[in-house]
């Protein structure tokens, strides 16, 4: 195994690598992000990695969710997600989960950490509701145009800061969602990895109109509940 992922233990040793094996997440949603996250954290050796989808395929989502290729079309997102999880790293254990997540949060699975791949408000204000009730900590994600956002909650609560809504998000540039989840996936391994990890900080990443990108940064209050 360790021949495998030489590159990460020259990184920070055999030991943490060990670690890894041992951590279980969960990625909700397997679709834009959840299609980067199934690519950037399948490979990095967390034993066990839960595929939470209910949709399937179509041919307008094959351009910014990489999971996918012509003749994916009417499959189920999670189950190919899950395979491929698998097909690429051995040590890894994927499990698809063909339900919304309210389905998936009443099997009680145990995690360490629930990484966010939706593409709405309402899904990622349950995720908040659930981690607390669990004292989980959960690494929100989202994208629209040419923006992004990214946050590793704890303590804050996104239902107390964020208006949950229905709204219908624009269109997506197909970088942009890689970026973003390559940022997820970054706080997701170090967090696992047991190194420091900068918590309720809400990072938003946007390119202005001269093409630069601008990341501001907000410290995030603790909840309130």
């Amino acid at each position: 195994m360790m021949h495998y992922f030489h590159r990460q233990v020259q990184l920070w040793g055999e030991e943490t690598q060990w670690i890894l094996q041992s951590k279980r997440i969960a990625i909700i949603g397997s679709g834009g992000l959840g299609s980067s996250l199934a690519f950037a954290l399948g490979s990095s050796g967390i034993g066990e990695i839960h595929m939470i989808d209910f949709d399937t395929v179509s041919l307008h989502n094959i351009h910014r969710q990489i999971a996918f290729k012509s003749g994916d079309d009417g499959q189920y997102k999670s189950k190919i997600a899950a395979k491929l999880i698998e097909a690429r790293c051995p040590y890894v254990k994927a499990y698809a989960h063909v339900c919304r997540f309210e389905e998936f949060a009443e099997k009680n699975i145990d995690i360490d950490l629930i990484i966010d791949a939706t593409d709405n408000l309402p899904s990622r204000g349950a995720i908040n509701t659930y981690a607390k009730s669990k004292g989980l900590p959960w690494v929100y994600g989202s994208v629209e145009a040419f923006n992004g956002q990214v946050c590793f909650f704890e303590e804050a609560s996104f239902n107390e800061l964020f208006k949950i809504t229905t709204k219908t998000p624009a269109g997506i540039a197909a970088p942009i969602v890689m970026h973003i989840a390559s940022l997820q996936a970054n706080l997701a391994l170090r967090y696992l990895a047991g190194l420091s990890v900068k918590k309720d900080k809400l990072y938003y990443l946007f390119f202005n109109d001269e093409g630069e990108l601008v990341t501001q940064k907000f410290a995030l209050p603790k909840s309130e509940n």
